[in-house]
């Protein structure tokens, strides 16, 4: 019996638990959320921490799994390419080269030197540090902490006042000893989500990213995205300079970019692991690609043909709802006049459910298709009003 190790077990690696299932493995999940959707779908749970890449070594190890899938989760990419190089198995990058692209300011120093266009940046230990980089750069600036994703601990500054409270604030959100000063770039956000094979991409997706109370966390994406075809080509050349400079495995390589007016592509994030909240399945359902099992069969060190994909018809929508204020959950209100555009939808949150935090909490994701540019022109502006959840609020 073959076993693979997941680590994770969320909603958001449920494609993958069931791409891996079909490809013959006896799938594993793992990480301290006990109450993960994505563990009801495997063959099995083990509880364990999976940003302690010695505690994952250890339990691939005594559970003599062929692979290691890492999720949708950043510390887990890392901790599957910690392991997975420890007990040779392969289907990832080695861990310093993992460690390169997925701390901020490693990879900030490695795009500097290969000439790829990113935001100018600056690592600080010290509030001394971070004032000195200010002073090398203009307001506004955004403060980062350089191993954490989604929105977390980063704060836009316009001033030094601003700065030294965002130095703190990411320092306390950091695992490591320094955060990441940026210049901050203005323009529309975007995700490319590519396959690398042979140090080449062989499919590419382009997307559109919606953001709602958080200004730093992805709340929906779409396609196709609003992005020229000159700028999808230097993400590509990028990407393989990138992918060349570091011999890079073959399997996902994702980017979060800022387009500015100039339609010049700024990479802002790089990763080499499934994004979360099931955006797999929105690149399933939009080109016909089976996304999930190309990434599992990569991580598994499995070689697969070019993908196969369509051509995107329509315009394709993976919107996550979210509440408006804090309380107790009364329900999830879609509106009628958007039901015939919903192609499906998976929905977790309960009446009753504690909303402590409006930037983080979801109560569940929708996908949407719309056949003509004006209906989605139309809908995608309406979407937190027409699909919400419904808070009666604390007192």
């Amino acid at each position: 019996m073959k076993k693979m190790l997941m680590l994770g077990g969320s909603h958001a690696e449920i494609p993958m638990i069931k791409a891996a299932q079909k490809m013959g493995y006896y799938v594993i999940t793992t990480g301290n959320q006990t109450e993960g959707m994505g563990h009801k779908y495997a063959d099995e749970y083990i509880c364990c921490d999976f940003s302690d890449k010695e505690a994952i070594l250890i339990l691939a190890e005594r559970e003599q799994v062929e692979a290691v899938c890492s999720g949708c989760n950043d510390f887990a990419c890392l901790s599957a390419a910690y392991a997975c190089e420890k007990l040779g198995l392969k289907g990832h990058d080695p861990y310093e080269i993992a460690r390169c692209i997925h701390h901020k300011d490693k990879y900030r120093e490695l795009v500097e030197k290969l000439n790829i266009l990113s935001p100018k940046a600056r690592k600080c230990r010290t509030v001394e540090e971070m004032k000195k980089a200010c002073m090398e750069m203009q307001f506004p600036i955004i403060v980062k902490p350089v191993d954490l994703t989604g929105g977390k601990g980063m704060m836009r500054c316009d001033n030094e006042v601003q700065a030294e409270k965002a130095f703190w604030q990411a320092m306390a959100a950091t695992r490591e000893s320094h955060i990441i000063v940026e210049e901050f770039i203005t323009g529309t956000n975007h995700g490319f989500s590519a396959y690398l094979q042979d140090g080449r991409i062989t499919f590419y997706f382009v997307d559109n990213e919606q953001y709602y109370h958080n200004p730093y966390l992805v709340s929906g994406a779409s396609a196709p995205g609003d992005v020229p075809k000159q700028a999808i080509e230097q993400l590509c050349s990028d990407s393989e300079k990138l992918a060349g400079a570091l011999k890079l495995v073959d399997g996902i390589f994702h980017v979060q970019f800022i387009l500015k007016e100039d339609n010049t592509p700024v990479i802002i994030e790089v990763c080499r692991r499934a994004p979360g909240d099931l955006y797999i399945h929105l690149v399933e359902v939009s080109c016909g690609m089976d996304y999930p099992a190309y990434i599992v069969a990569a991580e598994a060190g499995i070689k697969q043909p070019v993908p196969e994909v369509r051509q995107i018809d329509g315009f394709f929508v993976r919107h996550c709802i979210m509440a408006d204020e804090a309380g107790s959950m009364e329900g999830i209100q879609i509106a009628d006049e958007i039901k015939p555009y919903i192609m499906e939808q998976l929905l977790w949150g309960r009446k009753g459910d504690k909303i402590e935090d409006i930037m983080k909490y979801k109560a569940g994701i929708v996908f949407l298709h719309f056949i003509t540019e004006e209906e989605y022109r139309g809908y995608i502006k309406r979407l937190t009003e027409l699909i919400k959840v419904s808070v009666q609020k604390n007192e």
